[in-house]
């Protein structure tokens, strides 16, 4: 270590923790290295263990290392990172619905936000019926207890366990009904994805509003996300809306915070001169 320098405006566990992610970015610590134990951090840099620790938790939540109970702690493997350019990929979608079978079976939004291929993901679709919320009515604009069709999709990298994303999608009922394919689970994934399963009902959409939060993991959804303490997630309400103004789907995407990218480009209209 090249030790850390009091007169920097940082603290003190942050100049270290800064110091570490260069040497891990830069491939001095490569994955699967031992980071060096509290005891020799703190005599090589000079700090208390307390700082130490706290250093070694900012690499966690930067999702650099990763800590397994009785055996250290090691620096991660790159995780897959999603990049979602909703601007341009909605319309992507949009277009694709109306390619034949063969070409929309070749790819998928996944693909399309990771650069992986089919072959290197996993698929996981489930399909209930559920009564809507109070939340849910409001979001599809349909009275309390209205019956739903709730999809909840995820998709992971064969080479990692951990999801990129968890998808909760809910639909009125009554209007899948007009399609049975779109009831059966079994035939997902579905080439085209949901505006190609909307079109088969007739519809066409007009828009998708996002809205974005950030907040932090539930329990369940940290450990199927594989998030480390102290990384949030981030959500997408996704709203649907069809050519006639109505609300066709709502689902929510939580993604986690440390691998997950979200990119918006919006053209601005010329000043009049």
């Amino acid at each position: 270590m090249t030790g850390v320098h009091g007169r920097d405006w940082r603290p003190r566990y942050l100049q270290l923790a800064e110091e570490l992610r260069a040497k891990i970015v830069s491939g001095e610590l490569a994955p699967g290295t031992l980071m060096p134990s509290e005891t020799e951090l703190a005599d090589t840099s000079g700090l208390s263990r307390t700082s130490v620790r706290n250093a070694i938790r900012q690499l966690r939540e930067w999702g650099l290392v990763r800590a397994e109970q009785g055996r250290g702690t090691y620096v991660r493997a790159p995780r897959q990172r999603v990049r979602r350019r909703n601007t341009e990929r909605y319309q992507w979608e949009k277009d694709r619905v109306l390619l034949d079978e063969a070409e929309r079976l070749k790819t998928g939004a996944t693909e399309h936000d990771t650069g992986l291929t089919v072959d290197d993901l996993k698929f996981h679709a489930e399909y209930t019926r559920v009564d809507a919320d109070a939340d849910m009515a409001a979001a599809l604009q349909v009275e309390a207890g209205t019956p739903l069709l709730r999809r909840v999709y995820w998709t992971s990298s064969r080479h990692e366990n951990a999801p990129l994303t968890v998808s909760y999608s809910y639909l009125p009922y009554d209007l899948v009904a007009g399609n049975p394919d779109l009831l059966d689970e079994s035939k997902e994934p579905w080439p085209g994805g949901t505006q190609h399963q909307l079109y088969t009902l007739g519809i066409e959409l007009d828009r998708i509003d996002d809205e974005i939060r950030a907040r932090p993991p539930s329990p369940d959804e940290a450990e199927l996300l594989d998030i480390d303490p102290g990384v949030s997630v981030l959500t997408v309400r996704k709203t649907s809306v069809d050519t006639t103004g109505r609300i066709v789907e709502v689902a929510d995407v939580v993604m986690p915070g440390d691998r997950t990218e979200l990119v918006y480009s919006h053209k601005l209209q010329r000043w009049k001169t």
